[in-house]
């Protein structure tokens, strides 16, 4: 008999290459425990690449590189669908009816855009705009219950709440759920190794302000030697850590990749220098990425192996979004 789950979780990853320890601390390795106790639909949501046109340049191969990215950490695809946002067409079309139950109010408050477009807001394309309602729709077409995000989208999942509570007062129905946040680990912002102020970011043009999942073992070591800290001492306590953003950043991965506390690691390391510190914390990251690099790249090689993947996925996130989409349509008594 087939298990049944209470909770189906959604979640997805832009395919926007070089994919680096805070997608795999922020995300991924949290899927990974997710899948032994819900129903999980992971995506690689390429549609939402697009609003920065130059992250269309090598769309397929960061496509590809995601899901053996998903496969190498553990996400099993025999047990979870791993498909493509674009290969379901019915993720646009929810994205443009959702829309419309979407004042322009709610989405002038969300923070992400205006940081991202700058000064320059006038230029910034309406996808960059709107984008929060296509993620809106990529969790409702699913009735997804649990959504994992990190701390800079919860604005949005609020945002994928607040319409869905709209399309079912308009339509007097209780259609699509509520779907409820999930910030999971000790690390679930990872910071840049070089400013623990910034968070760490494949755009950042430092390579050393990020470990990338396919960095090799020696790459790694160079990074976190290079890593900064400051003149204090070891920290004591938590307390401490407030004033000490770099050295925060560092003792929170290695608690996330260890699975222990940061009181743990500070108990452990509080008579300690930070030469022996960043000695332990070497050897732990290149023990799981470099695992994870290595599993990655034999993935890749096998192409016709990870497109079948992406394909079933596909085929079965189809079959849900079909008979969502047509409920949808008789409720809005479309034809």
């Amino acid at each position: 008999m087939e298990k049944t789950f209470n909770d189906l979780i959604f979640s997805g990853v832009q395919p926007t290459g070089n994919l680096h320890l805070g997608n795999y601390l922020g995300a991924i390795k949290n899927w990974v425990e997710l899948q032994n106790n819900n129903k999980c639909i992971f995506c690689i949501v390429d549609l939402h690449a697009f609003t920065v046109p130059r992250n269309c340049i090598s769309i397929k191969n960061n496509i590809l590189e995601v899901a053996a990215a998903y496969i190498a950490a553990g996400i099993d695809p025999k047990r979870n669908i791993i498909f493509v946002q674009s290969h379901v067409s019915y993720h646009s079309e929810l994205s443009w009816i959702l829309s419309c139950f979407t004042p322009i109010g709610w989405l002038n408050r969300m923070t992400q855009f205006k940081d991202k477009a700058g000064k320059n807001k006038e230029k910034a394309p309406l996808g960059l705009y709107s984008y929060p309602v296509l993620m809106a729709a990529d969790i409702l077409l699913y009735k997804a219950t649990k959504v994992p995000v990190g701390d800079d989208q919860k604005q949005h999942l609020e945002l994928s709440r607040n319409i869905s509570q709209a399309f079912n007062r308009f339509y007097e129905t209780d259609f699509f759920p509520i779907p409820d946040p999930l910030i999971i680990g000790t690390a679930a912002r990872v910071m840049s190794l070089r400013d623990g102020t910034k968070k760490m970011s494949k755009s950042d043009p430092s390579d050393f302000s990020r470990i990338n999942l396919k960095d090799s073992s020696d790459e790694i070591s160079k990074k976190i030697r290079k890593a900064k800290t400051d003149s204090l001492d070891f920290p004591k306590n938590e307390i401490e850590l407030e004033a000490r953003p770099e050295i925060q950043n560092l003792i929170k991965i290695f608690a996330s990749v260890s699975d222990t506390s940061i009181q743990q690691v500070i108990n452990e390391f509080h008579q300690r220098d930070f030469i022996f510190f960043k000695e332990s914390l070497k050897e732990i990251l290149n023990q799981k990425i470099n695992s994870i690099s290595v599993e990655m790249q034999k993935i890749l090689n096998d192409e016709t192996f990870l497109k079948k993947i992406l394909k079933d996925g596909a085929e079965k996130a189809n079959e849900i979004g079909a008979k969502n989409m047509k409920e949808i349509r008789d409720i809005m008594g479309c034809f």
